[in-house]
């Protein structure tokens, strides 16, 4: 009788579309999108053919090559903090999820996550000695409406040296490859083995030189409002050991996670889970060995965990995340849908635990079982493609409606194939209060999307809701492979 009326209260949710999704299609388009936030050369494959080659110069002014990488967002710059964030994602999506994607996908997904990594390690290659956090001076960028293939601002390159601290990016770069380690296992060993060694390395450093990155003034002021640590760095040393440990297996990830639980704050309560504040996701990761390998020595994590979840649910007497009244996770701060992408996939991976092990979550006098969890991370993923109250997708090029001028410099002027000639700095602001669309079709892109009112404006100068970012998309992949085999989960 209880599974019954959860089940109905589900469907007191609203319902807005009229037709099935095409998970797969939205799978495609997702991980087509980071190949227009490429940066460096371009490979003759390239599919979003309006971009081109830009920034082929980056590290030079300190005698190191700096090239490639994913631009973070709509504008011209390098953060590695949310950059390797991207690449844990797309490497979890592929872990987890990799078996559910059609072939082609898993390899264009792969080649995601290696124009990243190629990247991070030309970052971490001088360690122990210092590690590149960031490439692009952000004020002057964001000062200009440039494409990338024009951009003509300063390519300053911010560099932490020993034993100043670097525990949040390093540690979150460390995380990165080792998960791309498990991800290229089957498919390059010995690639797989470059990324652990060089993880192990990372962590080193971030384990060394405690502290966070945005504490050292001079790189304070170019990271800082945009990619500062506001939760503090030891949530990063701790999802970097999560990380390493499921890589490598070695006892001394696992000592590390269980003696530091308590002094890192591993089991602090968290609601949410991005490219800063990692607590919810070390709570799931580190929760499979519990429910899987039987590592009873961490059901901290895993109470955590299920905390966690049980705030998610409407139906949870515990639950006290917003919600839109479309029935959209919401978080305020502008750019919700990194929330609504992270906490979905989050759900999908828990999910798969336990009915692994065969376990649910007792919330209260609520059993939430792993069905319950897989419906609703469903009404998040459909929300996004459509099934809203204005019936709009909020991934670019997906479905018949979606955003037409989104906050994307690349985006929204004119290609360089067609319009060859320079576009300087302030001319570019034609392009930006143009009321037209778009030119280019950034394919893929999810933007920042609604309010908690679910209004959205389709406003280029609207960053907060037409920007996408390349961590919005990251844990999308691996929810819509799970759908994309799993269209009516049980």
């Amino acid at each position: 009788m209880m599974k019954i009326l959860l089940a109905l209260l589900f469907l007191q949710l609203p319902a807005f579309a009229l037709c099935s999704p095409n998970y797969g299609d939205a799978l495609s388009k997702s991980i087509l999108f980071f190949e227009g936030q490429r940066s460096g050369a371009l490979p003759q494959d390239q599919r979003l053919k309006w971009r081109a080659d830009s920034a082929l110069h980056d590290g030079s002014s300190n005698g190191v090559d700096l090239t490639g990488g994913y631009y973070d967002a709509g504008d011209n710059l390098k953060f590695n903090f949310p950059m390797a964030f991207t690449t844990t994602m797309l490497a979890w999506s592929v872990i987890d999820f990799g078996g559910m994607m059609p072939p082609a996908e898993q390899r264009n997904a792969l080649v995601a996550i290696k124009w990243a990594t190629d990247y991070l390690l030309k970052s971490v290659s001088e360690l122990p000695n210092r590690i590149y956090v960031q490439v692009g001076d952000p004020i002057a960028d964001h000062d200009c409406w440039e494409r990338p293939e024009d951009m003509d601002t300063p390519r300053t390159v911010y560099v932490v040296e020993a034993p100043n601290p670097a525990s949040d990016v390093a540690g979150e770069i460390a995380a990165a490859l080792a998960a791309a380690s498990i991800a290229f296992r089957s498919a390059d060993p010995s690639y797989s083995q470059t990324l652990l060694r060089n993880a192990v390395n990372a962590f080193k450093y971030a384990d060394t030189n405690r502290g966070a990155y945005s504490d050292n003034s001079y790189i304070r002021s170019g990271v800082c409002p945009f990619y500062c640590d506001f939760d503090g760095y030891q949530d990063e040393l701790l999802w970097a050991a999560a990380w390493l440990r499921k890589a490598t297996q070695e006892d001394i990830y696992l000592s590390y996670i269980e003696s530091n639980t308590q002094t890192l704050g591993a089991i602090e309560s968290s609601n949410e889970f991005g490219w800063d504040n990692k607590h919810a996701g070390l709570h799931v990761l580190v929760s499979q060995e519990v429910l899987q390998g039987g590592m009873y020595t961490l059901e901290s994590y895993k109470a955590s965990a299920d905390s966690f979840m049980c705030t998610l649910v409407p139906q949870s007497p515990t639950a006290h995340i917003q919600v839109s009244p479309g029935g959209l996770i919401y978080k305020p701060g502008g750019s919700n849908l990194q929330h609504a992408t992270s906490i979905t996939f989050l759900m999908l991976a828990y999910a798969n635990y336990l009915d692994k092990s065969s376990q649910t979550v007792k919330c209260g006098s609520m059993n939430l079982s792993p069905s319950l969890l897989r419906k609703f991370a469903q009404k998040q993923v459909n929300y996004i493609l459509g099934d809203n109250p204005l019936g709009l997708s909020y991934m670019v090029g997906y479905g018949l409606k979606f955003p037409q001028r989104i906050h994307h410099r690349g985006s929204s002027l004119p290609s360089i194939r067609v319009h060859p000639e320079f576009i300087a700095c302030k001319e570019g602001s034609t392009y930006f209060n143009s009321p037209g669309p778009n030119p280019n079709v950034l394919v893929g892109a999810i933007v920042g999307g609604p309010g908690q009112d679910d209004v959205y404006g389709d406003d280029r100068a609207d960053f907060r809701k037409s920007e996408p970012t390349t961590y919005i998309n990251a844990p999308f992949v691996g929810a819509l492979a799970y759908f994309a085999a799993n269209p009516s989960p049980l």
